[in-house]
């Protein structure tokens, strides 16, 4: 029996026993499955299987917080796309979709699977990111990014050599050139940010976007590769205010806004980093709840997650997670999740990481 077959069999198991389907339809399934496998060398999933693997790969996803909705999941079947032109039209859709006015939906879009004669690759870590540029005066935007947009110039895209700049999306199908795509401003939901009691905060210019949607990942389901797949959740405000702002090789806000505190950071022991990292965070969970746009502060989601163990516990299933990932990177210790251990086994259907193009 082929790696294909033993995959596709454990996955339609184990979805027809989660769903409590009948022993006799698992039975014709998995014997139609082997048979296509046999005569074509691979196999389609259906709607259903494709509907509940996301879902379980979301769930499956070890360093993902906010598990505990997995099974809300959208998941949208564009595998008859095949061309850039409709796959960015599917992706403006997807956007719309999701943002939904600042109300996020956690959505998923499938396009067709890796095979002989075909693989589609969505360039883009995220379908929303600004762009990131070297100059002789230092890093404007985002550092991060800087390896893609040298990617999207060499392509033909103009900089504009702005701290937020957008970045096109970019999509190639098989060996073909890349093609560029500009996202309209208008499907782009952003939040330029403000702090409640602090009126020097707006005046920084920072703002972010609204919706994170993975998109240079992997779906993998029953032994099928979904190589386009582009997946969101919605954020959890230390992604923004600890990481993204805060962290020294991205925008490095911290001490910005300690010098607008007046806070001295000649030395560690006056804690100007910790100070810093709370209003830069109480002014990210403002903005966005001001905008009307859905985000989770880190203890919730810490609590949620609590909630997440108990229900995959009473469905006897371990479970599993990347600890380093699900610790808060602040206030860590106030949460559960700091103070336990995790198991870090991968299991199928999953997201992985794929290697890079640029």
């Amino acid at each position: 029996m082929s790696a294909l077959h033993e995959k596709a069999i454990s996955f339609i198991t184990q979805m027809y026993d989660e769903k409590q389907y009948n022993s006799t339809d698992l039975h014709n399934r998995i014997e139609a499955v082997c048979k296509e496998i046999a005569s074509t060398g691979s196999y389609s999933h259906t709607y259903d299987e494709l509907n509940y693997g996301a879902k379980m790969a979301w769930r499956n996803s070890n360093k993902c917080i906010g598990r505990l909705f997995w099974d809300t999941l959208n998941v949208f079947d564009y595998r008859d796309e095949t061309s850039p032109d409709q796959i960015f039209k599917r992706i403006k859709e997807h956007l719309e979709f999701a943002t939904n006015d600042g109300k996020i939906k956690s959505t998923v879009s499938v396009f067709p699977p890796k095979s002989n004669d075909l693989e589609i690759r969505i360039l883009n870590h995220q379908l929303i990111r600004y762009a990131g540029y070297e100059t002789n005066d230092g890093i404007i935007g985002d550092s991060d990014s800087i390896s893609f947009t040298k990617k999207c110039m060499e392509l033909g895209w103009s900089p504009k050599y702005g701290s937020f700049d957008l970045l096109p999306i970019v999509i190639q199908v098989n060996n073909e050139t890349p093609r560029l795509y500009e996202l309209p401003h208008d499907i782009v939901m952003e939040v330029n940010l403000s702090h409640p009691s602090h009126d020097w905060f707006k005046d920084i210019g920072l703002k972010w976007y609204a919706v994170p949607v993975i998109s240079d990942m992997q779906l993998e389901i029953g032994g099928i590769e979904y190589n386009a797949a582009p997946f969101n959740g919605w954020y959890m405000v230390t992604e923004i205010g600890a990481r993204n702002f805060a962290d020294d090789y991205r925008y490095d806000m911290l001490p910005v806004i300690a010098e607008n505190l007046e806070l001295t950071h000649k030395s560690n022991r006056f804690f100007w980093q910790d100070h810093a990292l709370v209003v830069l965070n109480e002014a990210v969970l403002f903005s966005y709840q001001e905008a009307g746009v859905s985000m989770v502060d880190h203890h919730t989601a810490a609590t949620q997650f609590k909630q997440f163990e108990k229900n995959e516990l009473k469905s006897s299933r371990c479970p599993t997670g990347d600890w380093s990932w699900l610790v808060p990177p602040i206030a860590g210790a106030s949460t559960h999740l700091f103070h336990k251990p995790y198991d870090n086994t991968v299991h199928s259907p999953n997201f992985f990481y794929q290697q890079r193009l640029y």
